[in-house]
């Protein structure tokens, strides 16, 4: 069988790893090393560069050079390198090929098929713009992990009897995410996640160098353009730095000339750990917001999370950490690299694509984690106003889902709606992200307020169906949208389509749940007035139920309404299921 790669593209070093007989391993690169530097040049000779010899080159021609190019994945964003243009897509691809180059040089044989990680919080424009520098590097992508999940796997699989509630606290090179999730009897639920996609180690590092810079009169943007050859060996300074404050009190930073040299005696700066905590402490503050938007979302009180898990090479930072361990009241966890640990969990991702036996008691459910809805138009006095953003599947639903809300129109004998597909949690629709439309036409003649049955159905591949039903005529309308699918050929997105079919519910279709409505109103009038609130409200949950689609909500509120008529001497005589 070809080999499944795992691989961990980040904003600051990229790496890939294999499960094998043993458990997942780290593929060296033509270095020996496990972490390959996101940096791309291009020489005078219009050659390319690479990892560790383009992090050299960066010190001694900047211009030439691209680093944290992941931050740019979903933009337009170009730079140019030696009269060649290259977006975040390309550039992710050429560090993407090298690591194809050095996992086909690990196995002797062409490697094809990858697993890559993305930051759990990454739209759909950036996780499509991550899949298309995959196939780029001749890549076939099997699927689009969220980072804290990766890492969750790792400590999944080496532990994988423990019954706990977890919170990963994934600070890499240039992005941040939290997650919370559960992990039970081999089982990995994803419960919620959060993020911030301009915060990371390389903030810290220029935190430091625009610090180093005022000491001397100068400000990091104007030095950057007018003294280059200073910034970038500056730069390199002041990273040295403050990976020395990992462990060390204090740390020396050597200051250049403009032309990027070090005198004999150069000048320099001495930095404490108290210093750069207080230097460094409105971007720990930054962490605060997401963590509490994820504990927020996952429905626990915090004492509930067993571990704290440290994710990622910024984490290693002592002000990161004691900021965690009083926010928490508790020590992190840092069992394995926090470098290596997402693109180990990577390999066990593959290893579960391809069924492997060393993970066969492990099972993982995933979250959508950003809301997808539709535009609506709202009332406000006797005016309707566009362009708000109606949520259909909550950020943080446990996918694969199918969830439906009801839209209705605005005019009168009104025969066409246009339903805009949206990815976001703004209020309206202009600051979220545009998917995609369906035109449902054939709405009968009537007055303003006709029903429109909306439905979405998402999978894990990223593939969203969009239906809509006109419930008076029954006809419906669908259209599928695959922006962050994976490299899905025509039979098999059609083969996906056919499977999200399952997963959908239509409880109100069903004459004998319409019946039981039915049957309980004409009971209100026949109970007393004291018990008449109770069962009404039975009634109603039970109605919306029917129109959430969510089949565990239906089978509460269906065994509820049956209870209650029971428990009220009515008893439902027709049903021939059990309640719930």
């Amino acid at each position: 069988m070809a080999p499944l790669i795992g691989i961990d593209l980040g904003t600051t070093n990229s790496l890939c790893a294999v499960f094998e007989t043993d458990g997942p391993k780290l593929i060296p690169n033509a270095h020996g090393q496990v972490l390959t530097p996101s940096i791309v040049g291009v020489t005078e000779k219009d050659q390319v560069l690479i990892g560790a010899t383009a992090k050299e080159l960066r010190v001694t021609r900047p211009e030439r050079c691209a680093w944290a190019f992941k931050r740019w994945m979903g933009t337009d964003r170009t730079i140019d390198l030696g009269g060649h243009e290259f977006n975040a897509p390309a550039l992710s691809s050429i560090v993407l090929q090298s690591l194809k180059q050095d996992a086909e040089a690990y196995f002797g044989e062409p490697v094809q098929d990858a697993v890559i990680t993305v930051p759990a919080y990454f739209n759909d424009n950036q996780r499509k713009a991550t899949k298309a520098a995959g196939e780029l590097a001749g890549l076939r992508v099997l699927r689009i992990l969220n980072e804290p999940t990766a890492a969750a796997l790792t400590y999944g699989f080496h532990d994988r009897e423990a019954e706990r509630k977890l919170i990963v606290i994934d600070l890499g090179g240039g992005t941040f995410d939290v997650t919370t999730m559960e992990v039970f009897e081999g089982t990995l639920e994803i419960i919620s996640t959060a993020g911030e996609g301009t915060l990371g180690g390389e903030d810290f590092t220029d935190r430091l160098l625009g610090w180093v810079l005022e000491g001397r009169g100068l400000s990091l943007e104007t030095s950057e353009l007018r003294h280059p050859l200073l910034v970038s060996r500056l730069r390199q300074e002041c990273e040295a730095a403050k990976c020395r404050l990992f462990e060390g009190d204090g740390a020396q930073i050597r200051i250049p000339d403009v032309q990027g040299k070090y005198n004999e005696n150069p000048p320099h700066v001495e930095l404490n750990r108290a210093d750069f905590a207080k230097l460094v402490d409105p971007l720990v503050k930054r962490l605060a917001r997401p963590i509490s938007k994820a504990i927020r979302d996952s429905r626990q009180p915090v004492e509930q999370f067993s571990d704290v898990i440290l994710v990622g090479g910024a984490t290693r930072m002592l002000p990161l950490r004691e900021f965690v361990r009083t926010f928490f009241s508790r020590e992190p966890l840092c069992k394995f690299n926090p470098d290596e640990v997402v693109a180990l969990g990577a390999a066990v991702q593959a290893a579960l694509i391809r069924d492997d036996r060393a993970v066969s008691d492990i099972v993982m459910t995933d979250i959508c984690p950003f809301t997808l809805g539709v535009e609506v138009s709202k009332e406000f006095g006797r005016t309707f106003s566009n362009g708000y953003f109606l949520p259909v599947i909550h950020r943080n639903t446990t996918i694969p889902v199918s969830r439906e809300q009801v839209v209705q129109t605005v005019h009168p004998n009104q025969a066409e709606i246009r339903l805009a597909v949206y990815q976001g949690d703004a209020r309206k629709v202009k600051d979220n992200l545009f998917l995609g439309e369906l035109s449902v036409r054939g709405i009968p003649a009537g007055p303003s307020g006709q029903p429109v049955h909306v439905r979405f159905t998402y999978d894990l591949n990223g593939i969203l169906e969009v239906e809509a039903l006109i419930p008076e005529t029954g006809k419906r309308f669908s259209t599928v949208l695959t922006n962050h699918a994976k490299n899905l050929s025509k039979s098999e997105l059609q083969s996906a389509v056919k499977l999200m079919q399952k997963l959908k519910f239509y409880p109100r279709d069903d004459a004998q749940n319409r019946h039981l409505v039915l049957y309980a109103e004409r009971i209100v009038g026949e109970v007393s007035p004291f018990q008449r609130d109770e069962l009404e409200g039975a009634i109603d949950a039970f109605e919306q139920s029917m129109s959430s689609g969510e089949r565990e909500y239906f089978e509460q509120a269906r065994g509820g309404l049956l209870t209650i008529l029971s428990m009220l001497g009515f008893p439902y005589e027709n049903d021939d299921r059990s309640p719930s």
